[in-house]
């Protein structure tokens, strides 16, 4: 490096790769420096030069000493052992600057002597303080994975009926005869620790009420009137937990519910498609639900506006991955166990990598967003505005306009109609109530429930729990 290269990365001064010191003398110090650089993304250290950036630089005598001393802290003062590089640039003044380049830790977490772990922030450095921050250093070096934590949960918290099936369907096997067997099979199956109890997969995919053990874990959703959040005012809201197969299908209807439902070149007489194809959602909700971070104790959200949908994930991108890749079909795998279960056909997985692309290649309008800041990634898929839809009920949607009195023009089915008729007698009638009264599932209920919401004939007032339906006569 010529003098002239070395004055000109001295004069961006120090950030998170660079750092300068004008004299080094405690080998402990500078090895928690060095941990901490290869704990991050790696940097360089310029010894000889003064926090201002000026260059007084090193006689030859400190030059000796100072890389003997950096040989000592490299190998072994820091756990494991570094292996950096250093170069000596002369000064026109005689004087040398020596350049300590930290390579990105490839065996990551780095330790000092005394077994601390730091981490680069900003030009300075700053300790591990958290058992979450340990576990994110071991799970970007796949030494650790947050699907393997183990919970408090025994097996006997096991859905007898759905692991079962899962057994016969997958694995042509039936379900063990005794705990202890059972045990050993969910071990063997990496759903059960040493100690016996269920991982954090096990308890998300076959716990019989996986919220009652890891409550954060579920999604929480809300169709808010217009384009902004509102604090108390929505159309509708529903909190979804389970195990990841139930949490996934009613994500799935609560969006489809949501949408509006478009002719697309079809008959008059014909049900309408979904203004976005069905498949976009079950694309992005399966890629929140089995990549978020689960070291994040938070819900997924799932926000509906009228000009948009985002489903926000905990958990920024990991590694070296960029919201430019994950648009290509690249990836990285956070929960292993996760993604190995989905791919038998638990949850509707076509591939690592190639959801993202399979969302965009049936709708374009997606934007992602990575906030490494706020630890969330969030992925919107943009509507189009309703006057752009051929809409099937656009005729009913026209009748309710403010100052309209003309009746209700387009047809309704004859379970909507019979689900009017119970929502008058009992405005306070729930959705489980609904499919008990009408002998269908409660699936079907809130899709037709969506459906007489759009047309405007029907809304709800207050809250889930205690508010009340509305017909609008």
């Amino acid at each position: 490096m010529k003098q002239s290269d070395l004055l000109a990365q001295v004069a961006h001064g120090e950030d998170s790769t660079r750092q300068f010191k004008a004299d080094v003398k405690n080998a402990d110090s500078l090895a928690s420096e060095m941990a901490a650089f290869a704990n991050t993304n790696g940097g360089t250290i310029f010894i000889g030069v003064a926090d201002d950036g000026s260059t007084p630089g090193l006689s030859q005598r400190d030059v000796t000493r100072i890389n003997q001393l950096i040989s000592n802290a490299a190998s072994h003062l820091v756990r494991s052992p570094l292996a950096v590089h250093t170069e000596n640039v002369a000064l026109k003044n005689g004087r040398i600057v020596i350049v300590l380049t930290v390579p990105k830790g490839i065996d990551k977490p780095y330790f000092d002597k005394n077994g601390v772990i730091w981490l680069k922030a900003g030009s300075d450095k700053r300790r591990v303080n958290s058992k979450e921050e340990v576990r994110r250093l071991f799970q970007f070096t796949n030494q650790f994975h947050a699907d393997e934590l183990p919970t408090k949960a025994g097996v006997d918290k096991l859905d007898k009926l759905r692991f079962r099936d899962f057994l016969r369907d997958v694995y042509k096997q039936e379900y063990p005869d005794s705990s202890g067997e059972l045990t050993r099979l969910l071990q063997n199956m990496n759903l059960a620790t040493d100690d016996g109890r269920l991982n954090l997969a096990g308890v998300l995919l076959f716990a019989e009420q996986p919220e009652w053990i890891v409550p954060q874990f579920v999604v929480k959703a809300i169709r808010y009137p217009g384009n902004k959040i509102h604090a108390t005012d929505y159309l509708d809201t529903e909190d979804f937990s389970g195990p990841l197969p139930k949490i996934f299908e009613g994500a799935l209807a609560f969006v489809m519910r949501n949408l509006h439902k478009v002719q697309a070149g079809r008959g008059v007489n014909a049900p309408g498609l979904p203004e976005i194809p069905e498949a976009v959602f079950e694309e992005l909700l399966v890629n929140a639900l089995v990549h978020r971070d689960f070291l994040v104790s938070a819900p997924i959200r799932l926000f509906i506006f009228d000009n948009r949908i985002e489903i926000i994930s905990p958990g920024h991108l990991p590694n070296n991955l960029t919201v430019e890749k994950i648009r290509t079909g690249n990836s990285n795998i956070r929960n292993p166990i996760l993604v190995s279960y989905v791919a038998k056909g638990l949850l509707p997985y076509h591939g690592l990598g190639s959801g993202i692309k399979r969302a965009l290649e049936k709708w374009p309008a997606i934007d992602f967003a990575d906030d490494h800041d706020g630890c969330l990634f969030t992925a919107t898929v943009h509507r189009k505005a309703v006057e752009e839809l051929e809409l099937v009920d656009k005729g009913a949607l026209k009748v309710h306009e403010k100052g309209l009195g003309a009746p209700i023009k387009s047809s309704l089915s004859d379970l909507q109609v019979q689900l009017l008729d119970f929502i008058r007698s009992n405005p306070a009638v729930s959705y489980d109530e609904l499919a008990g009264m009408t002998q269908k599932d409660r699936t079907t209920v809130m899709r037709n429930i969506g459906k007489l919401k759009d047309t405007g004939i029907l809304r709800r007032v207050g809250s889930k729990k205690t508010g009340h339906w509305e017909v609008i006569e």
